[in-house]
């Protein structure tokens, strides 16, 4: 019954549209990488503000944004560009490097600074698919009075909802129609989808007069790709579809049962096979023994018939005072006598069938399957146990050393059956837990994207961990499940991805280890 109802809620779980609701912390992250882009005029030592819109990192040091935003910087040359992030306590300035008003993008260059890159999704939007947009609409700033010295400074982004109305685009370029609410200032920023991948960059929005439903346009992946393609930049793109962490759950839990359903299958269909295969062992060593038995009390009835003959014949030949020849005949019927009864008692019991019977060989590994993964090893993506954000669905090389040190560079510490490495970068806006497991072959990689101020705690957790090398110096492999364990309390207990890899004894073409 509890078996049954745990089925139940698997399929309720798998049931549940994707559109329902988005991961916030996923969005979060999306909004981390968004910017206000500010235009201000500029005469000696006054500046006044022109205007603003939006825009997201597509690379550390470069921003992508409507041409419309920054079409004035083109014809006035005392305007300048102002990137402000949505954290932190730094602004930038920036400068145009790619310009298209035929689809409305636009590249700025950070003069100084990094941000967190936002990944686009280069798959197909859903009609009616959940959809956030991302920016800093004019009307709430307005609505919060504030001036030009807030406008200046990192502000959280404003985050609306809707849904995508495919099939109709604009005329000019190809476009994303959406019913998320847009404002002045809300163009060039992000209109992502539930994972935080950008779907396109809100361009316009339809003008109405109050009784008429308000939609936005959006430019595609399609028109983005063209253009960063033309400036001689390349982004963050993945084709794997959307879906919750809760569906990714539900899916596993299925897999998970349905494989221990067949390994419970293959268990008895194995100890079957090991019992039917003792059985025919064990008749196989009664007839032996019978054969044996009737072979010796063969043998036995031979050398008792041939002592007898002997013995006759030597009491024949005492009889006719042929001493010397009664003496042979009558020693070699008593030896062919004793061998006789020797036989017949050393002939095997049928005690001794269980000693003859052949055990069948027993293939399961034993000992520490850790070392059975040396050497190089090739680790293939599992999309269904698998959540993908802002990864990219790439097999990745394993070369594993039985001590825990992987690709030659960094060390996994042993945790109970598994090997684990919590890494936290120098640089970039995540963090990542690596685990895996000898005796299935499993890899998983789980990484959070958090807030600027996490990253800062964790990279201060980090900071006496040797990030690459390997060794079992006690010293290094307590300093690395430490930094696990630290990073444990810090980090929400939901990652942003988790990427299950299958894998195999092979090698892969070399590329950067799993982190």
């Amino acid at each position: 019954m509890i078996a049954i109802l745990r089925r139940l809620c698997i399929l309720l779980a798998l049931a549940l549209p994707a559109t329902a609701s988005a991961e916030q912390q996923d969005i979060a992250a999306a909004a981390r990488g968004v910017v206000r882009v500010v235009i201000v005029a500029t005469d000696g030592s006054e500046a006044y503000f022109v205007g603003h819109g939006s825009g997201f990192a597509i690379a550390p040091d470069k921003v992508l944004t409507n041409a419309h935003v920054v079409e004035l910087t083109r014809e006035e040359k005392n305007l300048v560009i102002g990137v402000i992030p949505s954290e932190g306590r730094k602004s930038y300035g920036g400068r145009v490097i790619a310009y298209s008003p035929g689809n409305d993008l636009a590249l700025i260059q950070l003069e100084e600074g990094h941000l967190p890159v936002s990944t686009f999704y280069a798959g197909a939007v859903g009609d009616g698919q959940h959809v956030t947009a991302i920016g800093y609409p004019g009307t709430v700033d307005r609505a919060q009075g504030l001036g030009l010295k807030d406008m200046i400074e990192p502000l959280g982004t404003v985050k609306t909802s809707g849904n995508v109305s495919s099939g109709r685009s604009s005329h000019s370029f190809d476009t994303v129609l959406h019913t998320a609410p847009l404002a002045a200032g809300n163009s060039g920023g992000p209109l992502v989808d539930d994972c935080g991948r950008v779907l396109g960059v809100n361009s316009f929005g339809s003008i109405s007069d109050g009784n008429d439903a308000e939609f936005g346009f959006a430019v595609s992946w399609r028109e983005i790709a063209s253009f960063l393609r033309q400036a001689g930049v390349s982004s963050l793109h993945t084709v794997v579809p959307c879906r919750s962490m809760a569906e990714a759950d539900a899916a596993e839990a299925m897999l998970t049962q349905r494989e221990a359903q067949r390994s419970a299958q293959s268990e008895r269909a194995q100890a079957d096979a090991r019992e039917a295969a003792l059985d025919k062992a064990r008749q196989t060593a009664e007839r032996d023994v019978i054969s044996a038995r009737e072979n010796a009390m063969a043998g036995a009835a031979v050398l008792l018939a041939l002592a007898v003959l002997g013995l006759g014949a030597g009491g024949l030949f005492y009889s006719q005072r042929r001493e010397r020849h009664a003496t042979w005949a009558l020693a070699g019927g008593g030896v062919l006598l004793l061998a006789a009864i020797a036989l017949f008692f050393l002939k095997p019991s049928f005690s001794s069938i269980d000693d003859r019977v052949k055990l069948p060989d027993d293939n399961r590994v034993t000992g520490n399957s850790a070392y059975a993964w040396e050497g190089d090893n090739s680790c293939q993506i599992d999309l269904n146990r698998s959540r993908l954000t802002v990864s990219e669905a790439n097999d990745v090389p394993f070369n594993w050393v039985g001590s825990g040190c992987v690709n030659g560079g960094t060390q996994y510490v042993s945790s109970g059956n598994d090997w684990e490495r919590a890494t936290v970068p120098e640089s970039g806006n995540f963090i990542t837990l690596s685990r895996f497991d000898p005796a299935t072959g499993t890899l998983r990689v789980q990484r959070w994207l958090p807030d600027s101020e996490t990253m800062e705690k964790a990279r201060a957790l980090s900071k006496d961990v040797p990030a690459k090398g390997c060794g079992a110096n006690p010293d290094r492999l307590a300093s690395i499940a430490s930094l696990r364990s630290d990073l444990s309390a810090l980090l929400p207990a939901q990652p942003n991805e988790r990427l299950v890899y299958h894998c195999r004894k092979g090698r892969l073409a070399p590329s950067d280890p799993p982190n």
